[in-house]
């Protein structure tokens, strides 16, 4: 059996990524119900919101995971609660899990870390964890400004471990996923596809600037400090790029770009994959296009593989 699918109980190997207010109940519950993998973010610091969508996930009975976000948690009350509130399953990501897997795998949880390098994976496979998450270069916010794409950092962690890999970066439809599990991936993780989706809680000037971009319509700024992140071009965002850094406080007014539609007040975070969508859809479509379109790449693979012809 896909190990990711035996460790989520998700229907289809597809995760939606923990995108930091916007991964809530209503997108969660909706890519669930699709038959993919809701998680419920808690990068925002709302600690008692977060605690909320949780439960109201838990209620609902459908398969669903938490991330925690490890360099982003004040203190280890969110850890607890996850420990404590029946979860089943959850990603790491910004920092070491190391500390964090204990706890989670002896409250009967299964532990995924997200990881942009190969050093980075063997480091967590050593600490324990279940699966990673690998974060190539293409996908959208907070990034590893050593860019290192999907298709290099697929094969280049598979050949050093073998953990489940659930794919990330650059990756919106069935042929990225039919590439990814080509390359050792058993999963694929989709945030800006599914940021841009119709259950999706973000401004509609959001979702059609994902629409409206090309495949140039992201920048990765702030190389040379912290955060760097990948984000869609606008003014604010070629000022950035320009000047080579961000300022520290140039995030503050994101929720105005999720929630007001105010596309020049932060860095309106997506990854490359916004010149693949042009067209908001219900996460139903969206995974059932999915799935449709990777088993058709694949049983064409495979007869061609039957065949030994190319």
């Amino acid at each position: 059996m896909n190990r990711v699918l035996k460790h989520t109980g998700a229907r289809y190997p597809i995760v939606q990524a923990p995108m930091g207010w916007i991964a809530r109940y209503p997108l969660a519950s909706a890519v669930s119900r699709a038959g993919g993998l809701g998680i419920i973010e808690t990068s925002s610091g709302e600690t008692e919101n977060c605690k909320a969508e949780i439960t109201k996930m838990a209620d609902s009975g459908l398969p669903f995971g938490v991330n925690l976000p490890i360099l982003f948690l004040r203190d280890d009350a969110m850890l607890r609660f996850v420990c404590d509130s029946g979860v089943k399953f959850v990603t790491t990501s910004a920092g070491s899990p190391a500390k964090f897997v204990g706890p989670l795998k002896d409250a009967g949880i299964v532990v995924y870390h997200a990881v942009p390098t190969v050093d980075a994976a063997l480091k967590c496979v050593e600490a324990g964890v279940d699966g990673l998450v690998v974060e190539g270069a293409e996908g959208g916010g907070f990034k590893n400004p050593e860019e290192v794409s999907t298709l290099v950092l697929l094969q280049a962690i598979r050949a050093r471990t073998d953990v489940p890999l659930i794919a990330a970066g650059g990756i919106c439809d069935g042929r990225g996923m039919a590439a990814a599990f080509a390359l050792g991936a058993e999963a694929i993780q989709m945030g800006t596809r599914f940021v841009s989706s119709a259950e999706s809680p973000v401004h509609a000037n959001y979702k059609a600037a994902i629409t409206g971009a090309k495949e140039t319509g992201t920048w990765v700024l702030n190389k040379k400090a912290s955060p760097c992140i990948r984000a869609i071009k606008s003014e604010l965002t070629k000022e950035i790029h320009e000047a080579g850094v961000m300022p520290p406080d140039v995030l503050k007014n994101i929720l105005d770009v999720y929630f007001g539609g105010d596309m020049e007040a932060a860095p309106a975070l997506a990854g490359q994959t916004v010149g693949l969508i042009d067209e908001v859809k219900t996460a139903q479509a969206i995974i059932d296009e999915t799935v449709a379109q990777f088993h058709d790449i694949t049983g064409r693979l495979g007869a061609l593989a039957a065949a030994r012809g190319f």
